[in-house]
């Protein structure tokens, strides 16, 4: 089947398959999900499929097939769910963590990748600097300025400073 036959097969048959999956699941919402990602299986065999081969029929296959594998594997995350019980509840973000938050996405992206790997995932300038593929003084500087910027950004107006200062 050529990228021409296969665009107008989809076209002529993906709403008749989604309505068909549709009443064999009971949910439109997964109907659409596996006959779109049945179709996105054919495309990468369609010179396989073959109109003389029933290629509609395929795709009806291929999309239960994925339907019937997402009903097990919601099965088994149940199961799973009912042996070891719900994860124990976890407050939200208090407003420190989603000012920081706020803070850091108005650094530059560089500043706040290489802010996030010092001190979230705890690496070392020369991993920092080996895992961006960027020089150590590099990292150090990008450090040196997201640190600033975000003291800028952070500053509390609530505070103010000392005469003087």
């Amino acid at each position: 089947m050529t990228i021409e036959e296969f665009e107008e097969f989809y076209a002529h048959a993906a709403a008749r398959l989604t309505g068909q999956m549709y009443v064999m699941l009971g949910d439109a919402q997964e109907a659409q999900d596996v006959v779109q990602e049945a179709f996105v299986r054919g495309w990468s065999r369609r010179a396989q499929l073959d109109r003389n081969a029933q290629p509609e029929a395929w795709i009806r296959t291929v999309a239960w097939r994925l339907a019937v594998s997402r009903w097990r594997g919601r099965r088994r995350t149940e199961a799973a769910w009912r042996r070891t019980g719900a994860p124990p509840a976890v407050d939200g973000p208090g407003p420190e963590t989603v000012a920081l938050v706020a803070a850091l996405r108005e650094l530059p992206p560089r500043q706040r990748r290489t802010l996030t790997l010092h001190y979230l995932c705890d690496l070392t300038v020369e991993q920092i600097a080996a895992e961006t593929d960027t020089s150590a003084g590099t990292v150090k500087t990008h450090l040196v300025r997201g640190r600033a910027a975000l003291a800028r950004i952070l500053q509390d107006p609530r505070i103010e400073e000392a005469p003087g200062a």
